[in-house]
């Protein structure tokens, strides 16, 4: 990972001033960096020691930071990580900018790998995220989402590009059809259980441990599966409460929606969820050979479902 960051200080270099101070700002805010970790353990678990994977896990990384810069300036986030958002801090134009910057970098650096392989992925995935982001834009608000539409969102928004991931590493390590599906699937199922934990904390988590503020799904309209379980099973007040939360996006009544998804169980029916997902990466990843690598990725499935942010 030391090896990766050196590449993306490397290839942050701009000539214009702001495009430095702004990817440097969210880069080097911190952040878990699982995307690339997730291709270095398939490479790893593969056998595949080349430098590429290296400029391919930075590729990734520059690919789900331009998400970050666009997503805060689309939801009006301002806190990230713990720390002011970049649109907080430098405004929304150079954060849309410098997302365009970051998206373009990573596509210069696709096209150094001369493989049209990766780059057909990594340009397929962007181009899913991109769609997953306005489907999620179409749903602002929208309490008549179902189960079946949120999860296509979120495989879309967030897994698609742990999916990616994993299945560049595989690709970078010259595997098997067999085996480039199952680090396929692992990635999609680990990025599904993710972004499901993640939906959880906004109603059971620390804001000063996550580094955002609490609610903040709910500002923002997003039906998430804890508010769609909890109207499955609320009285009819207490669905229409919820549907008047997310159609109006009033943090005020965040309370009184914490109350009704811990009363009718709707937190362990996602984590449920997210742990069922977790399961199938696990699954999928005995495929590949048995190494430190894979103990590794089964270990980082397992212990997904504890994670505070």
């Amino acid at each position: 990972m030391l090896q990766v960051d050196q590449v993306i200080a490397h290839r942050l270099d701009s000539r214009v001033p702001l495009v430095g101070s702004v990817s440097h700002y969210i880069i080097s805010a911190g952040g878990k960096r699982l995307r690339p970790a997730l291709l270095l353990l398939c490479c790893g678990a593969l056998g595949f020691k080349g430098s590429q994977r290296f400029n391919m896990a930075a590729v990734v990384e520059f690919i789900h930071t331009a998400t970050l810069l666009h997503d805060d300036v689309v939801d009006e986030s301002a806190l990230r990580r713990g720390n002011p958002t970049a649109n907080a801090r430098f405004g929304n134009p150079a954060s849309v900018l410098v997302g365009d910057f970051l998206y373009s970098r990573a596509f210069q650096m696709m096209v150094d790998a001369q493989n049209m392989r990766i780059m057909e992925i990594l340009a397929d995935a962007t181009n899913v995220i991109a769609e997953g982001e306005v489907m999620q834009l179409m749903n602002m608000h929208n309490a008549g989402l179902d189960e079946s539409g949120y999860l296509h969102v979120i495989r879309s928004k967030t897994a698609k590009l742990f999916e990616a991931s994993a299945r560049v590493g595989a690709i970078l390590s010259g595997a098997s059809t067999l085996i480039e599906n199952a680090c396929a699937e692992y990635g999609q199922a680990l990025g599904t259980a993710f972004q499901v934990i993640d939906d959880v904390l906004d109603y059971t988590g620390d804001a000063s441990v996550m580094g955002k503020n609490l609610g903040d799904d709910l500002r923002e309209g997003k039906t998430t599966l804890p508010l769609i379980v909890a109207m499955q099973r609320g009285s009819p007040q207490e669905r229409q409460d919820i549907q008047q939360a997310i159609e109006t996006g009033s943090v005020s009544m965040l309370d009184a929606v914490i109350a009704i998804v811990k009363k009718t169980g709707a937190l362990d029916v996602a984590r449920d969820a997210a742990q069922q997902e977790a399961k199938r990466a696990i699954a999928a990843a005995q495929y590949l050979p048995d190494t430190l690598h894979r103990d590794c990725l089964v270990q980082l499935a397992s212990q997904l479902l504890d994670r505070k942010h």
